[in-house]
């Protein structure tokens, strides 16, 4: 009697369960239906009473644009106008003439043109100011109106009016279009008979062919360690990274797995093919702008204790993408999960509250913190990003060395530079003497260059401050040295930092001989995370140190 009476009660709870899941999922089939209504009969009074004319396209956009933006900052709406640079992001190859554009003073620049590209082979420079495209001028344009201008079919010309710095007379140079494939792998190289290096700057379509054909290029020198150097790669395609994870750990090790909503997606990814090396020493290097694909290698990387990590914090960002499609040719890219790497642990910052100005993670409240453990026990934590096992702090510029960066003084001087000196040394040997420095310093001068430090801004607000609260007059004397003190001073601070502003000018002369290449060649000699990783993959003592059971990583 009393087993019927269960299963009668039993029957009748899953009867109100069920009859209650179809009222909410019908309550709120109704609260979508409904606010679609009102969302069309708004668009449709605007468009008739709005005193101005309306863009449709623009304003529904933006509209659709703010409501993902109260999601996350990765689920987006990509319009029709949109498709060929999101198909840019995921595969790397767009049809151009293979340079990057920028705008200064209200002109459009050449930044970079890409080695053997176009550009490049049509003997364009950086500094070159695009006037027309097609016998249009560019005056009234955005970078991204002449980007558009500048793509097109692959093997069609595209007419392009320069005006060259230095020069008097403006030209025209018809560029070939041709497919644009942007290498994922910019740079690899011995630093010196025991270390490989492999720098990867994104998760594109086929980049792990890339690191592979690296590796067992290297590998002919026999190394017994290998940075892969992964700073400022925002990421990209997630089976690039399983397949990069893959050529270092076992076949059969999980690499990293899935989880959301639609329990269907839910996936583990493991190691399928033999491994290239499952030996040779390995350090990770990452920053703070290392995100997503590149979180998925460097943390299974360290989970699974394969290799160390070196640098700071990663970005945090654990959230899986689908592209979904729309009606009129335009897309969804929807957030539909989150990452867990071998640990358990999730790369997602889990508080964005607290995130960094630049969307990075930042203080995570201990409340929010778990503790997980690597393949050899070592402890790690979730909380966002994946924390180095070796951290360097980053080097901060100083306010002067900033505003020569925006406002194209360094830029500037360097194409002045490149026009009155036909070659250079090779990017390992050539440094920015105290002659060349002395030449930068006359330009600077001669360029009526300003600048205001963060300090006297701070001060001004201050006193601003006291003067409000009445305290100004009992300390005038004292804000009046303190101003004097913090006053900018041009000559000074240009000795003061000039070790930091030799770096950067050297950096742009050696990119305009050299190209990408050539600046990465030029800036491993003084890489501080690179003399880092390469002095703990040194000794062997030290290096099987880290992995020692019980470890803590600790998250600060």
């Amino acid at each position: 009697m009393n087993w019927r009476k269960f299963w009668i009660g039993t029957a009748i709870v899953a009867v109100i369960g069920v009859g209650f899941f179809s009222f909410t999922q019908d309550q709120k089939n109704f609260e979508i239906a409904k606010n679609l209504d009102i969302y069309h009969t708004l668009f449709r009074e605007l468009n008739m009473f709005y005193v101005d004319e309306i863009s449709p396209n623009k304003l529904v956009k933006e509209s659709i644009d703010d409501m993902l933006m109260s999601l996350d900052p990765y689920t987006n709406y990509i319009s029709e106008d949109q498709i060929e640079d999101f198909r840019f992001m995921t595969t790397g190859e767009y049809a151009g003439i293979g340079a990057l554009i920028g705008k200064q003073n209200g002109k459009i620049v050449i930044s970079e043109p890409y080695e053997d590209f176009p550009a490049q082979k049509s003997g364009l420079r950086a500094g070159d100011i695009i006037l027309e495209v097609e016998g249009k001028s560019t005056e009234e344009m955005s970078t991204e109106d002449v980007s558009n201008l500048l793509k097109g079919p692959a093997n069609k010309p595209v007419k392009i009016k320069i005006q060259r710095p230095y020069e008097k007379k403006p030209f025209e140079v018809d560029v070939v279009r041709e497919k644009i494939s942007i290498d994922a792998v910019p740079y690899y190289g011995m630093l010196d008979e025991n270390t490989a290096y492999i720098r990867l700057s994104n998760f594109t379509a086929n980049c792990s062919k890339d690191v592979k054909n690296a590796f067992l290029e290297l590998k002919k020198n026999k190394p017994e360690s290998l940075i892969l150097d992964l700073r400022s790669n925002p990421g990209g395609l997630l089976m690039e990274a399983v397949r990069i994870v893959n050529m270092f750990v076992p076949q059969g090790e999980e690499i990293v797995s899935t989880r959301g909503k639609v329990k269907q997606w839910d996936k583990v990814y493991k190691a399928t093919e033999a491994p290239l090396d499952t030996t040779i020493n390995i350090a990770v290097l990452v920053n703070r702008n290392s995100a997503s694909a590149s979180e998925i290698v460097a943390g299974a990387i360290q989970d699974l204790d394969r290799g160390i990590i070196v640098g700071t914090r990663t970005f945090g960002k654990g959230l899986v993408q689908t592209t979904r499609d729309l009606s009129y040719n335009t897309k969804l890219k929807v957030t539909t999960a989150k990452y867990y790497i071998p640990s358990g642990r999730c790369i997602q910052a889990l508080d964005y509250s607290h995130r960094n100005e630049d969307g990075s993670v930042g203080h995570v409240p201990d409340s929010l913190i778990s503790e997980f453990t690597t393949k050899k026990g070592r402890k790690v934590y979730d909380g966002g990003g994946v924390v180095p096992d070796l951290k360097i702090e980053p080097e901060e510029l100083s306010n002067l060395s900033i505003a020569l960066i925006t406002k194209f003084i360094v830029f500037d001087f360097a194409t002045k530079y490149s026009s009155e000196n036909e070659s250079i040394a090779e990017p390992e040997d050539f440094v920015v003497n105290e002659d060349i420095y002395q030449q930068f310093e006359n330009f600077v001068e001669e360029n009526d260059f300003e600048y205001d430090s963060e300090s006297k801004e701070l001060l001004e607000e201050l006193k601003k401050s006291a003067k409000d609260e009445k305290y100004y007059k009992i300390a005038e004397n004292e804000f009046a040295a303190l101003q004097a003190k913090l006053e900018p001073n041009l000559d000074k601070d240009l000795h003061e930092f000039s070790d930091e502003i030799k770096e950067l000018i050297e950096d742009e002369i050696v990119s305009r001989y050299y190209y990408q290449k050539g600046s990465i060649r030029a800036a491993i000699n003084d890489d501080k995370g690179i003399k880092k990783a390469i002095e703990a993959l040194e000794s062997q003592t030290a290096y099987a140190a880290y992995f020692t059971p019980g470890t803590v990583i600790n998250m600060n």
